[in-house]
């Protein structure tokens, strides 16, 4: 799935009809989910499973929120490389070096999208509240899940910043390549 084009991001610009205001929140909207669900379910998936299996060595919440998070990130981040990829390849496969310079763009952009946000989270907020939430709640699975609603909301504020400054800076379009290949 391709971003939103920037002039369809602004249809909620003053003097706009209410309708094209309303539609252009909703696309925006639609974007989003479409964009950021099914990785949130694959890692929500990760993260209970990895969390899981670790209560079955130790009850330390540490341990279990450690797990959990290794478990979400992983889950998460390859459902995402896969449709950055999807993205890019239709704009690099035709020139030469195309398949690398695609893989190579997915990864600057899920470390220009994610990085400094996943930084904070993995690092600070996600294992702290991850770690609060399975020692406050008497089961691992609301803990964990717990946990993830309150560390998510300050991830996607950073990581949805990232993303509409690399959108409206032309960084998630593929330029022709001029003189040495990719």
């Amino acid at each position: 799935m391709s971003s939103i084009p920037a002039a369809e991001q602004r249809a909620d610009v003053p003097g706009a009809p209410a309708e094209a205001v309303e539609t252009g929140r909703r696309r925006r909207l639609l974007f989003w989910i479409f964009r950021y669900l099914p990785a949130e379910v694959a890692g929500t998936a990760a993260m209970i499973a990895a969390g899981l299996l670790v209560t079955f060595w130790t009850t330390a919440p540490l341990a279990i929120a450690l797990a959990a998070v290794v478990g979400e990130s992983l889950g998460f981040y390859l459902v995402l490389a896969v449709t950055i990829y999807g993205e890019q390849a239709p704009q690099t496969i035709g020139a030469p070096h195309g398949r690398r310079r695609a893989v190579r763009r997915t990864l600057l952009l899920l470390l220009a999208e994610f990085g400094p946000a996943e930084l904070l989270d993995s690092l600070l907020i996600r294992p702290a509240a991850l770690f609060l939430g399975v020692l406050v709640l008497a089961d691992p699975v609301w803990g964990m899940l717990a946990g993830k609603i309150v560390a998510d909301l300050v991830f996607y504020a950073l990581a949805a910043g990232a993303f509409t400054f690399t959108d409206r800076a032309g960084l998630r379009v593929a330029r022709p390549r001029t003189g040495a290949p990719a």
